[in-house]
């Protein structure tokens, strides 16, 4: 005896979930994995959040699960770290917050990298787990990981303390291991904005560049905050803009037991390359005007 099952199934023409919620429905597109070792889907939500960049954010950056990351292509090669250009996007979409081009600063294993008398910078600082202390002091295996990825948390933790009071450094958008992303500085026309080294600013704009510098070590002096390594090579003319970059060395003022004489070497170094392009500007006045804001 055979049977019609035919009548237990749906009637195509009937609404198949009449009762279902509508909250409930959403749109999904499926993606195709990334079959070119340029690519990799976005990091961003694969970092825990105290990995991302302060709040209230850009509105350029991407958060979408769907965005890619593309490799661009390298922008610097340095003795610590290369940074790359990384498109992060949606695939198929231009509109903000789904398309950004960031750079991603990566810092190199200790075999294939030396920071200049790193224990200088360090002097004062602490790491939080006992164990990496002291694999640190010892120069172990581990305690060469750990210096490697302590120079990254450095300059990540140095970006988001800049960037919060407001001074003149790239946004951070996310630290992931040894590899920082952060906003792509560029000039006027949207390329890669110039190291200060790098241009011959007319008279008036060399004295603004001036003026904005001085202003933001005055902030980071009362903070008790000093970079460290600053000079024209790490300053961005960002047009009429100037913006600081590579902080991975930021020396505590009045922890460091060097931090005074940091402070000076800073301060000779820009004043030099200031005076070098026509403005007549002193060190000596221009640390103590910083001091004066340290205390």
């Amino acid at each position: 005896m055979s049977h019609d099952f035919t009548q237990y199934l749906p009637d195509p023409a009937a609404d198949p979930q009449p009762d279902l919620d509508p909250s409930f429905v959403f749109d999904f597109t499926a993606y195709d994995e990334p079959d070119d070792d340029t690519q990799r889907w976005s990091t961003w939500l694969s970092v825990e959040p105290l990995c991302r960049g302060p709040e209230p954010r850009p509105d350029w950056v991407v958060t979408s699960q769907a965005a890619l990351d593309t490799e661009l292509g390298i922008l610097k090669t340095g003795k610590e770290a290369d940074a790359y250009l990384l498109e992060r996007a949606v695939p198929g979409s231009d509109a903000v917050g789904e398309s950004v081009v960031m750079v991603a600063k990566r810092y190199r294993s200790t075999e294939h990298r030396t920071f200049h008398r790193a224990a200088s910078y360090t002097e004062g600082r602490s790491v939080k787990r006992s164990r990496d202390q002291r694999a640190l002091k010892r120069k172990s295996t581990w305690g060469k990981v750990v210096a490697t990825s302590e120079w990254a948390v450095s300059e990540w933790d140095a970006l988001k303390r800049c960037w919060s009071l407001g001074l003149p450094v790239p946004y951070p958008v996310q630290i992931d291991g040894t590899e920082i992303l952060m906003e792509w500085i560029t000039d006027e026309d949207g390329e890669s904005a110039p190291r200060l080294a790098q241009t011959r600013p007319e008279p008036a704009l060399l004295a603004s560049y001036f003026d904005q510098l001085r202003e933001a070590l005055a902030t980071m002096a009362g903070h008790g905050i000093v970079h460290g390594d600053l000079s024209a090579y790490n300053l961005l003319a960002a047009g009429e803009r100037l913006v600081i970059i590579d902080l991975p060395q930021i020396v505590d003022l009045t922890g460091n037991v060097n931090g005074m004489d940091f402070l000076m070497r800073d301060c000779a170094n820009v004043a030099g390359w200031f005076r070098s392009r026509g403005l007549p500007v002193d060190e000596q006045e221009l640390f103590g005007e910083l001091m004066a804001h340290a205390f």
